[in-house]
């Protein structure tokens, strides 16, 4: 099929990352439509207001909603503000309890001002399912279930898993996707936007759509950013996170702390810099360049998001005078295992605290500082590789995790 330039662009944008754009041929089309007519998309990304804060790993669907932003097409940030009280059971193994209004109104306040430090906040409609679902009512419900069977809803992964090992299943649960379903119906969307762990309920606002007449949506899957510690994904329960209203300073050097391996994952899923000007940083690394560079720029380019330029460049400097803050030349060795590993933990077993909990008080007093950034979250877990610990003025370490 021949594109035109514009359309092979936003193709090559849309795929960018991404695990999955289904069906391709249909998205093509719609670009091709849009075109033609001089009429926006309309780009759907819904998040459930249950936690009060955003991570990073929230924000890999967040860019490419921007990349589509910028390409002049309609975002639509839909606050689950109804689903919330129904709880998304998408990758559990149990029920999973719903929220209480008072919370669900409290997370969402900070939501989209977290947002919108990715999105364009004038280019964005806000849009809560609220406006939509409670009119709905009972009748409503039933017309809409009546839409999607029992089997199709047991094709569902995590719902299948827990039928055979005899785990409940409540039936409110089956509510979930076909709420999220009839956003899509309720909005007309022409894509919908969400984690691999979402595309089930993505493939049920596609049948929706055709059931109520619509034109049915694309979907985007994007993957699961992993955490800190290179394997499981960014979760605040496992302590591998970069939370986007943590300081500069502190976010600077949690980027910092990432494998070199993880780096260039996240410069595909996290930076705005072109895939071109991506694999050129990588060739320069292959030829001998610190890798270090490439991270330093990563982590100034993501705090410079959620902070600011001048932020960012504060943070750098720091970095750079902490770089030149004399560390000796003969340092102790040690080798740890269990990586990832938390800073604590580690400056106990590295003997440079008497103790985890001694490590923790050394953290909060600022005295502790990994390849010369001071550390102040003592939830780090640092992931497999070498790193120069500091303790105070007079503590060096060479510590290799693995």
């Amino acid at each position: 099929m021949s594109l035109s330039n514009s359309v092979g662009r936003a193709l090559e944008i849309s795929l960018r990352g991404a695990d999955e754009l289904l069906p391709q041929d249909e998205w093509v089309r719609k670009l091709q439509r849009s075109e033609a007519t001089g009429t926006p998309l309309r780009i759907k990304l819904g998040l459930d207001p249950t936690a009060p804060d955003i991570h990073i790993g929230h924000t890999v669907v967040l860019n490419k909603m921007r990349q589509l932003q910028d390409l002049g097409h309609r975002v639509i940030f839909l606050i689950g503000d109804f689903t919330s009280t129904i709880g998304d059971p998408s990758g559990r193994n149990n029920t999973r309890p719903p929220l209480t209004r008072e919370q669900i109104e409290a997370n969402a306040q900070t939501y989209y001002k977290q947002a919108s430090l990715v999105l364009d906040p004038e280019k964005t409609e806000i849009r809560y399912n609220s406006e939509w679902s409670d009119p709905l009512g009972a009748r409503g419900m039933i017309q809409l279930a009546a839409k999607y069977t029992v089997a199709r809803m047991m094709e569902r992964d995590d719902f299948n898993k827990r039928f055979k090992a005899g785990q409940s299943i409540s039936v409110h649960e089956f509510l979930y996707p076909l709420m999220q379903g009839y956003d899509s119906v309720a909005l007309k969307s022409d894509l919908e936007l969400g984690g691999t762990d979402q595309k089930f309920n993505l493939l049920v606002g596609r049948h929706l759509q055709q059931e109520y007449g619509q034109e049915p949506q694309c979907i985007l899957t994007m993957p699961l950013l992993e955490g800190l510690d290179g394997v499981e994904k960014m979760s605040k329960s496992k302590n591998n996170y970069i939370g986007i209203s943590e300081d500069a300073t502190t976010m600077f050097a949690k980027v910092l702390s990432i494998s070199d391996t993880l780096m260039w994952r996240w410069y595909t899923l996290l930076s705005f810099q072109s895939l071109a000007q991506i694999e050129a940083l990588k060739a320069e690394i292959a030829g001998g360049r610190n890798p270090k560079d490439a991270k330093v720029a990563l982590a100034k380019e993501i705090t410079t998001r959620f902070h600011s330029a001048a932020a960012a460049e504060t943070a750098e400097q720091d970095f750079i005078n902490r770089s030149k803050g004399g560390v000796p030349d003969e340092i102790s060795e040690v080798s740890l295992a269990g990586a990832p590993l938390g800073i604590a933990q580690l400056l106990k077993q590295a003997n440079l605290a008497s103790s985890a909990s001694e490590g923790s008080r050394l953290i909060d007093g600022g005295g502790v500082r990994v390849d010369s950034v001071v550390i102040s979250d003592k939830a780090l877990k640092l992931p497999a590789g070498t790193y120069v610990v500091q303790v105070g003025r007079r503590k060096f370490a060479r510590v290799t995790l693995s």
